[in-house]
Order: structure tokens, then C-alpha cells, then sequence
């Protein structure tokens, strides 16, 4: 085998790790929106979209470019960050959740903008989603009831946890 054989095959092993990565959180990401809504129960319609991690965002399905790689092309093997955007009004008033996922051996990670991190054994398949469930729904009310205190208390004005709320695209001006 030639040297530049022997590159070509361990890039070709290092795109098909790429690959299954992508594979294994865009699976992920798709499971959670869907479970999350229903975890919600947000009877008057849908109440979670996949929007990219940072950057404008409007609440609606974005697909591919709700993650920070591209589904497709040469990929670096790094962790893969996309965001949830969870309705919290029945007006239409959305915040997103930027999250980040990486395997650390057989354990899968996903962080949340503020730090807080759930893990999952591999395979994820055999994961039950629920207990994340709970734990991004906690996250979100948390971070309002935290404010309400801030405010309550007299120290408030930050959004300094990893959320971003969406322009409401239907608004007038005034």
C-alpha cells in the first residue's frame, strides 16, 4: 500500500466516523423536537422546531441548517451544535435553546448553552428521550422563574444563559 493509499483509507474511515456522527444527532435533534413538543402538550399546535444554534431564527423548521455542519461534503469529526426553538406563548413568542452534542467513549453528551449537560449510553436507541425531556422543560421554566425572582428581588436584565428569544415576525410597527 502506498502512502497515499494508506491516507485515503484512514480519511475514508475518519468520513464515515464523520458521517455516523452526523447521523447519530440529526436523529437525536429530530426525536427531541417531536418528543419535547408532546412532552409539553401544547394542545393548539406545534410548540417546538429544529433552528440553527446561533444567529437570527425564525420559529419554523430550518432542516439542514439547523445544525452547524452540513448533512453532506468533507466533515470535520467535532461536536455538532443545533437549537431548539420552544414556543412559551399562546401569541406566537419563541426561545430558542442551543444545545451541543459530543461522544466522550460510549457515552453521548449534550450541553446546553448554559453548561448543563444530560448524558446518554450508546447505543441511543435503547434511550428512553423522557428524562431530557424533563430536563431541557426544567431548564426553560427555570430560567423564567429565575428571572421573576431577579426581578422581584430587584436585580434583573441579563440573558446570560444561552437563550435567544425570536423577533414575533408577525408584529406591526408602531
Amino acid at each position: 500500500m502506498s502512502r497515499f493509499d494508506e491516507l485515503i483509507a484512514t480519511v475514508e474511515t475518519y468520513q464515515a466516523l464523520a458521517a455516523e456522527n452526523y447521523d447519530r444527532i440529526r436523529s437525536l435533534a429530530e426525536a427531541m423536537r417531536a418528543g419535547l413538543c408532546d412532552y409539553i402538550g401544547a394542545a393548539d399546535g406545534i410548540c417546538v422546531h429544529l433552528v440553527p444554534p446561533t444567529g437570527p431564527f425564525e420559529p419554523k423548521p430550518h432542516g439542514d441548517q439547523a445544525f452547524s455542519l452540513p448533512p453532506r461534503g468533507f466533515r470535520p469529526l467535532v461536536p455538532i451544535a443545533f437549537g431548539l426553538a420552544v414556543r412559551v406563548s399562546k401569541s406566537e413568542d419563541w426561545l430558542r435553546v442551543s444545545m451541543e452534542c459530543r461522544k466522550v467513549g460510549e457515552v453521548f453528551i449534550i450541553e446546553i448553552e448554559d453548561g448543563a449537560e444530560f448524558e446518554f449510553s450508546l447505543p441511543l436507541k435503547d434511550q428512553s428521550l423522557e428524562p431530557f425531556h424533563a430536563h431541557v422543560f426544567s431548564h426553560v421554566l427555570n430560567w423564567f422563574r429565575e428571572n421573576i425572582e431577579r426581578y422581584e428581588v430587584g436585580d434583573y436584565g441579563t440573558r446570560d444563559i444561552g437563550f435567544d428569544f425570536a423577533d414575533d415576525i408577525n408584529a406591526q410597527p408602531a
